[in-house]
């Protein structure tokens, strides 16, 4: 019987993370490469990418940056290209570029104050342009690349609010005007759960898995009275640290999980079990 942690070695692989400068995919990408594999940051933000993969190098994972723009066609395939012109494959994808207002002391919360009655629709649009077409177009691209190898790997990442519907109450300030989660993030969540289940079932047959990874809220410098109200949300008591996902990237990614497609891995610290 092969010794159960070699199942988690993705020792030459090439795995592409999209939002790879971001914080949890600078996580992700991190952990994919102790794990093995060679590692492609794709961002929107060329500079962070090229900071991040310096840093990786220096920790001994080979690693390179790649500028995407997720909503344009022509960039996504760019992006696929130059991965494999690289590093000669691409067998794994994690599809973690997304829009996500943050409720932390570094983001102005000006942008949180539209209920949902008068969310511009400009800013839906873009949401959906970004959260769920830049993952179609990122999945697409990939897709092609992993039939001519025979087998690949694609991790979606949704949310505990592609779940269930945030609660509303948590982001409220005594003496100041509502704030909300916008409508687009909920909704662009759920879809990427709709856009997992189907590619699975579309590759049924192939060697290519699909499956989506639900993390619940990342503790990212927030206020206190944000971090209590969260908190007490969920069943451990707390957020998550930003590495406490990458014990899941790495187990969806690697050949620990081969019997595992169109599922979803819920790691929330309990927030959706009661």
């Amino acid at each position: 019987m092969p010794y159960v942690l070699e199942k988690f070695s993705l020792d030459g692989r090439t795995a592409l993370v999209t939002g790879g400068a971001g914080l949890l995919g600078k996580q992700f990408t991190g952990a994919l490469g102790q794990a093995g594999a060679k590692v492609v940051v794709s961002d929107l933000d060329s500079s962070a990418a090229e900071k991040h993969v310096e840093e990786l190098r220096h920790k001994g994972i080979q690693a390179m940056a790649v500028t995407v723009d997720v909503t344009n066609p022509e960039s996504v395939s760019n992006m696929v290209e130059q991965a494999v012109s690289a590093f000669g494959s691409l067998d794994v994808l994690v599809n973690s570029a997304a829009l996500d207002p943050k409720f932390d002391k570094k983001n102005d919360n000006d942008q949180y104050d539209y209920s949902f009655e008068n969310y511009p629709l400009e800013s839906w649009k873009n949401a959906l342009d970004v959260n769920l077409t830049g993952m179609f177009l990122a999945c697409q691209a990939s897709a092609r690349q992993m039939l001519t190898q025979k087998a690949g790997v694609i991790i979606n990442i949704c949310s505990i609010y592609g779940v269930v519907g945030p609660d509303q109450r948590i982001y409220q300030r005594k003496d100041e005007e509502n704030q909300y989660k916008p409508i687009y993030y909920s909704v662009t969540k759920a879809g990427v759960l709709g856009l997992t289940r189907y590619l699975a079932a579309y590759y049924a047959g192939s060697s290519i898995r699909v499956n989506a990874l639900t993390p619940g809220g990342i503790y990212n410098d927030h206020d206190e009275q944000f971090l209590k109200a969260y908190s007490s949300k969920t069943v451990l008591g707390r957020m998550a640290n930003s590495d406490e996902m990458n014990g899941a990237i790495v187990f969806l990614a690697s050949d620990a999980s081969s019997y595992m497609t169109g599922a979803n891995l819920i790691v929330d610290g309990g927030w959706t079990a009661w």
